[in-house]
């Protein structure tokens, strides 16, 4: 099979949703329907013996919410499918943000139960800006949750775009009856089950079949008036208003009882992109190109604690991997071996030997590799989109063992570098770092992680600080010289680019009007040290 084949079979997308709207178990059921895994486990009974597919991290299946991003491959109709599945907390966005830029499509649960929520709101932000095509799915109908009409009108007013319900339910609740796929013209009935799948399912056709009207009673004939309202109403799926981001096919189902994946999983092969073209600094490059390029957009330690290992996940963008070729790292020039490089399904992972654009793969690596990082196979190429906020919340960290200083500020670094928090270095504190967070929560994951991962506990201290900015300016003397006149705020972030840390808006004001020469930045891009 050519590349260019090989190419055209890949889907690569991630899930994005509010926490608790059932991203986790719509991964889990989209990895049975594939055929991936023979049992789903379930997220309600965490402390069970089964535990999500997609969560690995101890502190994930002990609160039930996921906090890192995972990655899973499958195979379905003649279609490599990489799934990513993200953090929904939204103080874990950050994370979340690095893999939309990876992916070519996105999968949006919606709770039936609440509509969109502001962790969606500010994903679907991001998916906009990349004009992402976006799939929705709308979550929770076995429950007691709000109209339909409803949810498509809040859906229609939030995301700025054209909503194509292909699918509507048949009552909700405990007069949950199923759902009408409208493209099919025929109505799957619902039969509770967490372990069966779609073929097993009732199909009955025909939206005029007098035996549905018969068998549902009032439930249909509300569904059946809706159905016809929103046909006269909607616009006409326009597949190339879907791939531009204009229009979203909607769907409707209950992911804890299998019920209407099968038509999400069949739409993500059928509508969702192939891998596309992607603009480097230097060039475009095309998915189908004989050499490989690819982007570091994630690293995580320890997936397997017993090795201490370290992997950079990596979007190929062009070409073809091959086990054991060598890759250069742009950033650096330096030549990586790939003998060890591995594919995903969740903590599973198994050595892998080719792999084309689209595909994440994984390069097991003792800090070589950094977010962003592009490697090719000689040529030096820069991307950039791989986004770095500014902090909200600030922390210093002390050690209580003094004799663990050295194992805190390994796990630190490496905890830093892989995203999971921003750490600074001070340049007036004395070498007390000082940890950078976008929420809460990921002060006490990093605070877990280093007490389990690297056998540190630290104690976590308030800090003066509210805000970080980034500062660069055009002559290099300036910036030295701003940074002489202001060291008490000055720190430096893991790749060592330079921040100015501010008590208050109003002394952030007051600098920034005094050195007019200096940019001061609320996001970092990684590569080629670009600020936005």
């Amino acid at each position: 099979m050519s590349i260019t084949q090989e190419v055209k079979r890949r889907r690569t997308f991630a899930i994005i949703s509010h926490p608790d709207a059932g991203k986790t178990t719509l991964t889990e059921k989209l990895l049975l329907f594939a055929g991936a895994i023979q049992i789903a486990g379930s997220v309600k009974a965490r402390k069970a013996q089964r535990h999500a597919s997609s969560d690995w991290m101890e502190i994930e299946k002990q609160r039930g919410i996921s906090v890192a991003s995972s990655v899973m491959q499958m195979e379905y109709r003649d279609c490599v499918i990489n799934l990513l599945d993200t953090p929904g907390h939204q103080d874990f966005s950050e994370d979340t943000y690095r893999v939309l830029t990876a992916v070519d499509a996105a999968l949006m649960v919606i709770d039936a139960g609440n509509g969109v929520e502001p962790q969606t709101e500010r994903l679907l932000q991001v998916c906009r800006a990349r004009n992402t095509p976006i799939i929705t799915f709308i979550n929770k109908l076995d429950r007691e949750v709000r109209e339909p009409l409803d949810l498509l009108s809040e859906l229609e007013s939030h995301l700025d775009m054209d909503v194509i319900p292909f699918s509507w339910p048949v009552g909700m609740g405990r007069q949950f009856k199923g759902v009408f796929d409208i493209q099919r013209d025929r109505m799957r009935v619902f039969r509770a089950g967490q372990e069966r799948r779609s073929n097993e399912d009732e199909l009955i056709d025909g939206l005029e079949n007098p035996v549905i009207r018969e068998r549902f009673g009032d439930p249909f004939e509300k569904a059946h008036e809706e159905i016809v309202l929103i046909k006269e109403a909607s616009a006409d799926f326009d597949h190339d208003a879907f791939l531009a981001g204009r229009q979203t096919p909607l769907f409707f189902g209950s992911a804890i009882n299998n019920f209407g994946v099968q038509e999400v999983l069949d739409a993500l092969v059928d509508l969702a992109p192939s891998p596309g073209p992607r603009t480097a600094l230097e060039r475009e490059v095309k998915p189908d190109e004989k050499k490989l390029t690819g982007v570091v957009f994630k690293v995580q330690a320890n997936m397997d604690p017993a090795h201490r290992d370290r992997v950079a996940f990596v979007r190929i963008s062009s070409g073809t991997f091959e086990r054991g070729m060598r890759l250069r790292v742009s950033r650096t020039g330096r030549d990586i071996r790939t003998n060890n490089v591995v594919s995903f399904l969740s903590q599973r992972r198994d050595l892998l030997d080719k792999a084309y654009a689209g595909d994440i793969i994984g390069i097991p690596n003792h800090g070589l590799l950094q977010l962003g990082d592009v490697l090719t196979e000689g040529e030096t190429l820069h991307f950039t989109g791989l986004p770095f906020f500014a902090p909200e919340l600030f922390r210093g960290v002390e050690v209580k063992d003094p004799l663990r200083t050295k194992q805190l500020r390994t796990g630190l670094t490496q905890l830093g570098e892989e995203g999971a928090i921003q750490v600074f270095r001070p340049v007036a504190a004395g070498g007390t770092l000082l940890l950078g967070a976008v929420g809460q929560l990921q002060f006490e994951v990093v605070a877990h992680r280093l007490k389990t991962e690297y056998g540190v506990d630290a104690r976590l201290t308030p800090s003066r600080y509210t805000m970080a900015r980034w500062v660069t300016a055009e002559n290099p003397k300036t910036l030295q010289k701003f940074i002489d006149a202001n060291v008490a705020h000055i720190a430096y972030d893991v790749v060592d680019a330079v921040a100015f840390l501010a008590s208050s808006s109003a002394q952030l004001r007051v600098t920034q009007d005094l050195y007019p020469d200096i940019t001061f930045h609320n996001m970092r891009e990684h590569v080629g040290q670009v600020f936005v």
